[in-house]
């Protein structure tokens, strides 16, 4: 109780004395939250937010969702079990039927589903043993700007070479390729010339025996790198690399762990192609805002012996209910439709206030997965792009919003990207007021920010 009565402050202090200082949100986001319903939060003290990160694009449906919570409480008031392993039950059959009815059906027909530990990037590290064991290979190939996950085979795909640099021992034989971000064009082309010499150069590395490339295992991308900053490869390069892949019988995984259910304007970011991957890794908006995490693949590939990929939370009652309920949710009210129309809407929004301030130098993304990169038009900048990435910017912009009630997340290139994943449910309303705090945020922080830089010179 004492909890419940107290403010932002006390609790926030308590956080940072016990918690780990790997902590990240909370020093940007500093606030308690105490209730939260729909597409808003309220902290401790009162304040409400419109919430644009939603759990990292976790919560598809907002918080607290009734046929969510109906979903959950039905489990609980029949004492089901919440905790099986991988011994099924009709709830977990239930999911695994909503499940695949999402799937495009030439995809579904031929799939298995492996339950994974709850996070999505143990469904990554299943998918590497998966194709590694189906092919007999160890080479993996990745791509710059990536984001897969934390553990050990995701991290060594990471793009952002922060997180790897004080470790040893990461998972070898990974190769990052050029991804196609137009703004930052990595062959300084852009444009529908820059994806493919993109996807050409891919081919050539695959053709040349003197690449050092041994026989690649597999080869994972995001079709909308995320935390890269909500950057959206283009439909006729994922239709390439697809080519390129099953020509040379490299097993495609594609990593829908953010991106999936909706979030894009389609349920999966890869029907936007039309692509058949062999694999797929999901968690997040499939569990309904619960843990749960699973790999769906090619029959084709289910060469594991029993127990080959395991562990103890895959069997997660309750966020299998949950699951079934978003999905179901998504599929019957056509949220990746509303999310293609209120997510144009958007950003619609975000390249009106682009045109007003130089400092905003690309808006990019895909339905509800969106993008704004600030950049310093004065820097001295020779890597890609026009401009520097600006960072202190970005992170100005972001606590400018919240302090008129916004929550949003930064990521992308020096983490100077303002990144918008709202639920799906969010309205055409909130989008306009979300949209009308940001614009007031990026006008305070950019006359603030030139203040302070006249000051300093």
């Amino acid at each position: 109780m004492k909890y419940l009565e107290a403010g932002n402050k006390p609790i926030l202090a308590q956080q940072m004395e016990r918690e780990s200082n790997a902590r990240t949100y909370p020093r940007s986001l500093p606030l308690a939250i105490r209730e939260a319903r729909g597409v808003t939060v309220t902290d401790m003290d009162g304040n409400e937010y419109y919430d644009c990160l939603a759990g990292a694009g976790t919560l598809a449906l907002g918080h607290n969702h009734p046929r969510i919570d109906e979903a959950m409480e039905r489990v609980l008031d029949a004492d089901r079990p919440l905790h099986t392993l991988d011994i099924t039950t009709p709830a977990k059959e239930r999911f695994i039927d909503s499940l695949f009815d999402s799937l495009p059906a030439d995809f579904a027909d031929s799939a298995k589903v492996q339950f994974c530990s709850p996070a999505g990037t143990d469904a990554v590290e299943a998918a590497l043993k998966l194709v590694k064991t189906a092919t007999g290979n160890q080479s993996v190939l990745g791509f710059q700007g990536a984001y897969h996950g934390m553990t050990n085979g995701a991290l060594s795909l990471m793009g952002n070479t922060d997180a790897k640099e004080p470790l040893s021992g990461l998972m070898n034989d990974v190769h990052h390729l050029p991804y196609p971000y137009d703004y930052r064009c990595p062959f300084g082309i852009g444009g529908e010339a820059g994806h493919r010499t993109a996807s050409r150069y891919v081919e050539n590395l695959l053709n040349d025996s003197e690449s050092g490339i041994t026989e690649p295992a597999g080869m994972i991308l995001e079709p909308v790198q995320g935390e890269a900053g909500a950057v959206p490869a283009p439909d006729e390069w994922l239709r390439e690399i697809r080519r390129i892949t099953r020509e040379r019988d490299i097993p495609l995984i594609v990593d829908e762990i953010q991106a999936g259910l909706g979030r894009t304007g389609e349920t999966y970011a890869f029907e936007h192609a039309g692509i058949t991957p062999d694999v797929v890794t999901l968690s997040k908006a499939i569990g309904g805002g619960l843990p749960l995490a699973v790999v769906v693949y090619d029959e084709s590939l289910d060469v594991w012996e029993p127990g080959a990929h395991a562990g103890t939370f895959r069997g997660n009652q309750l966020a299998m209910a949950a699951g079934a309920a978003t999905i179901d949710y998504i599929l019957e009210n056509n949220l990746d439709d509303h999310a293609a129309d209120v997510g144009a809407r958007l950003r619609n929004h975000l390249e009106s206030t682009a045109k007003r301030f130089d400092a905003i130098g690309d808006v990019r993304g895909r339905g509800l997965m969106l993008g704004v990169e600030f950049v310093d038009v004065d820097a001295d900048w020779h890597g890609a792009g026009p401009h520097a990435p600006d960072a202190d910017l970005a992170e100005a912009v972001q606590a400018e919003c919240f302090e008129r009630g916004l929550i949003i997340e930064l990521g992308g290139r020096e983490s100077a990207t303002a990144r918008f994943l709202p639920p799906l449910t969010v309205s055409k309303g909130q989008i306009d007021e979300i949209a009308a705090i940001f614009d007031e945020a990026v006008m305070s922080a950019v006359r603030e920010h030139a203040t302070t830089q006249e000051v300093a010179a």
